[in-house]
């Protein structure tokens, strides 16, 4: 039962960076968003909304850090697997945007192909670009504060960023 208990914990501190890191992107996301459509009668997500989203990206990280060919060039320069991991998670991130928004239609329509179209003819394609290129700024920083923490271990980047630690806390 230890055992299991440990591991559990391992697991949660290792989600929380990156769901902490979601849990405030997100939000950033979903204000941008906001100002975007300010009186246009949209609702918008709230908090508890991205808290759940910001916990199965952080979950979702992990898993696909797992995958054989997400880390896919540990021996070529940094930019290699910041690229590549920046377009996967991009790619997945395009793709829960669309269907978040094909969600709301299809809730409406009845039937899928026909929610897909009503989405199509109704979609402002600008802020639903805007929020993409947004995410993927981000997601961007992310995969290189991953990387860099790779390459250089997580104690020794965190002493870069706060200073040395105090002796209590190595």
């Amino acid at each position: 039962m230890k055992t299991v208990l440990l591991k559990l914990k391992h697991e949660a501190l290792k989600a929380l960076p990156p769901t902490l890191f979601f849990f405030i992107i997100l939000h950033i996301v979903a204000l941008i968003r906001g100002l975007m459509i300010k009186s246009t009668g949209v609702p918008l997500p709230v908090s508890a909304s991205v808290l759940i989203a910001s916990l199965v990206l952080g979950k979702s990280v992990l898993v696909a850090d797992m995958l054989p060919f997400i880390n896919r060039f540990p021996e070529k320069p940094l930019i290699w697997n910041i690229t590549w991991k920046t377009f996967m998670y991009a790619l997945v991130a395009l793709a829960v945007h669309y269907l978040e928004r094909l969600y709301e239609f299809w809730k409406e329509a009845p039937s899928f192909t026909e929610a897909n179209s009503m989405l199509w003819t109704s979609m402002n394609w600008p802020q639903f670009w805007a929020v993409q290129i947004l995410l993927i700024t981000l997601i961007f920083m992310y995969c290189v504060i991953s990387e860099l923490a790779r390459a250089l271990g997580h104690d020794r980047l965190k002493q870069m960023f706060l200073g040395p630690l105090p002796p209590s806390t190595r």
